[in-house]
C-alpha cells in the first residue's frame, strides 16, 4: 500500500508511506519542494499518522553514534505493556535496518525486512509494536535517531541474537563492533515459548 498523507495538509507537504510486508510496519518517504536553497519537507504529522492508523505519541527522541563501519545494534524490543512503536532515521552515514515481527497471532510471525536508511533518502522506517530492531552501519561515522513510543522500560526490555539461525537474518558486512549485552541474547529456540506468552495482548494494551 503506498498512500501520500499530504492532501490537505499545509502547503499540500506531507509525508508519503508506504506498507511492507509485514502488516503494520511502514516505509515513511519525504515529499521534497526543491528550490535554489535546497528542499523542504514533513518527517513528521501527528494528524497524518493518526489518519492512516500509526501511533503518533513520541514519548521519547533518542539519537546514536557509531564511529565504525559494521557496528551491529539489535535485536531489541520491549514486552507489552510496554511495547514501542519506533520511527528510525539515518541522519550521517548509512545503515541497513531489520524488523522481525514477534506478534504470535500474526501470519507473518518471525518474518523479517529489511531496508536501507541513509543521509540522502531522508527516508524513514515506522516499526510497530512487539516487532524486534536492529541494524548495522554501512559507512564509519554513521548517526541515527528514533523516535519512540513508549518510555524505556528495563524490566520489560529484551531482545534476541543478530545472528539466531531461526530468524534468517542477512547482514551485508562482518560485525566490527557489538555490545556485550547483545552479544548475550538467548536463541529463539530457548526463549520462544516465554515470548509468545509475554507479546500476547489478552489482558494488556500492546
Amino acid at each position: 500500500m503506498h498512500l501520500n498523507a499530504g492532501a490537505g495538509s499545509y502547503g499540500g507537504i506531507g509525508v508519503i508511506i508506504t506498507e511492507t510486508e509485514l502488516k503494520g510496519a511502514y516505509i515513511i518517504d519525504i515529499e521534497r519542494r526543491e528550490d535554489s536553497r535546497g528542499f523542504f519537507g514533513r518527517a513528521f504529522c501527528q494528524r497524518e499518522f493518526r489518519t492512516l492508523g500509526l501511533n503518533p505519541v513520541i514519548a521519547q527522541a533518542n539519537i546514536a553514534s557509531n564511529i565504525r563501519r559494521g557496528t551491529l545494534r539489535g535485536m531489541h524490543f520491549q514486552f507489552p505493556p510496554a511495547s514501542e512503536t519506533k520511527l528510525v532515521r539515518c541522519t550521517r552515514g548509512a545503515i541497513l535496518d531489520i524488523i522481525v515481527d514477534l506478534r504470535p497471532e500474526s501470519p507473518t510471525y518471525l518474518q523479517h525486512v529489511a531496508v536501507e536508511l541513509n543521509e540522502s533518502s531522508h527516508r524513514s522506517l515506522y516499526v510497530p509494536e512487539r516487532f524486534a530492531h536492529g541494524y548495522q552501519t554501512l559507512v564509519d561515522n554513521t548517526d541515527t535517531s528514533y523516535q519512540v513510543g513508549q518510555f524505556y522500560t528495563p524490566e520489560a526490555e529484551s531482545g534476541l541474537m543478530h545472528n539466531d539461525p531461526r530468524l534468517g537474518l542477512t547482514w551485508p558486512l562482518p560485525v566490527s563492533v557489538i555490545s556485550e549485552k547483545d552479544q548475550n541474547f538467548r536463541l529463539l529456540n530457548e526463549v520462544e515459548s516465554e515470548l509468545k506468552e509475554r507479546m500476547e495482548l489478552t489482558g494488556v494494551a500492546g
